[in-house]
């Protein structure tokens, strides 16, 4: 399998965001702003990218009958190190997010990608199919967090430049996820169908 194909297939053809319509709890939570966005993408990515590896290595020894639950332990390992690095590291990141960085153990694009692919081909192969999962689904994070930021608070990463009586603080909050979401998803998939 080609490696470059792997890992433009994460980011395109098998966007998680905007073509597979997965993980869409975090999506529509934490994408406030493009740093929180962007913040969430790449916390998932690490787990997503060595959750894959590990599973690769083990599945071949992990019998049929339980191989979910040990799936599940594998990535819950990988979330339990990713948040002690974040509150070490980074806790502003950490307190961002909030209760989000457990819940990436049951979201749905890792499970979904160690079953899918991870436990069908090597470390490598899957150790890419994890980047390419991670920047398409950090990118879709991102833009979506920079578009509800830009609209609801005239900002981007914080960098305020739309004075405040333009701002619409109805993109800040739940109804403006799901409104931008659509729309992005709609523009995603026109694009990639003008691409083929």
């Amino acid at each position: 399998m080609n490696k470059l194909r792997i890992i433009l297939d994460g980011i395109v053809k098998n966007n998680p965001t905007f073509v597979l319509i997965l993980g869409m709890c975090p999506t529509l939570a934490t994408t406030t702003s493009a740093m929180n966005g962007l913040s969430m993408g790449l916390a998932t990515m690490f787990v997503l990218i060595l959750a894959n590896m590990v599973i690769s290595l083990i599945a071949p020894i992990v019998p049929d009958k339980v191989h979910i639950p040990v799936y599940i332990v594998v990535i819950a390992t990988f979330v339990t190190l990713l948040q002690l690095l974040l509150k070490a590291y980074v806790p502003s990141v950490n307190d961002a997010l909030g209760l989000f960085i457990p819940l990436i153990v049951v979201n749905c694009i890792i499970l979904g990608r160690a079953e899918g692919f991870a436990n069908k081909h090597g470390v490598g192969e899957s150790a890419l199919d994890g980047i390419g999962i991670g920047i398409g689904f950090t990118l879709a994070l991102t833009v979506l967090g920079a578009v509800r930021e830009i609209l609801g608070s005239g900002s981007i990463f914080n960098i305020q430049f739309i004075g405040e009586q333009y701002q619409m603080l109805a993109f800040v909050m739940a109804p403006g996820a799901f409104i931008c979401l659509g729309y992005l998803m709609v523009l995603f998939n026109k694009f990639i169908k003008k691409e083929k």
